[in-house]
């Protein structure tokens, strides 16, 4: 019997969970060599060769190498092992969270000062909203 996931009716929000877990268990693999010079050193001289080591799907790899990391979440990769592909690239987490977001740096910092992202949008899709 499925476990029941209310969380897969919030608008654009992927909980790693369980079976994200089990999806992306090479892909975080990769990513977590990374923490090796010589591992990035290798990834850094040819990503195809280096990626091709690890079973990932085609897709991983080819999100990977797009560096889109949205996409590498919905493939089962946890952010926090891909900030080792963002360290490799010489990006702050600020820097990719930004260019996940579709913003640049800056306006994802402002916003970030500011409180971060507003409610509208966050919610549950079945949820009504509150007056």
């Amino acid at each position: 019997m499925a476990l029941d996931k209310p969380y897969k009716d919030v608008p654009g929000t992927i909980v790693f969970d369980a079976d994200q877990s089990r999806r992306g268990y090479w892909l975080n693999q990769f990513c977590t060599s990374l923490m090796k010079a010589e591992n990035r050193e290798r990834f850094k001289a040819n990503e195809r060769t280096y990626l091709d080591e690890w079973p990932m799907t085609e897709d991983q790899k080819q999100a990977v190498m797009d560096r889109d990391l949205n996409r590498c979440i919905e493939l089962g990769g946890n952010i926090y092992f891909l900030a080792r592909v963002g360290a490799t690239d010489g990006k702050s987490f600020q820097q990719m969270a930004g260019s996940m977001t579709g913003m640049t740096e800056e306006a994802y910092r402002e916003m970030m000062v500011k409180g971060g992202r507003s409610i509208e949008g966050n919610r549950y899709t079945g949820e009504k909203e509150q007056v």
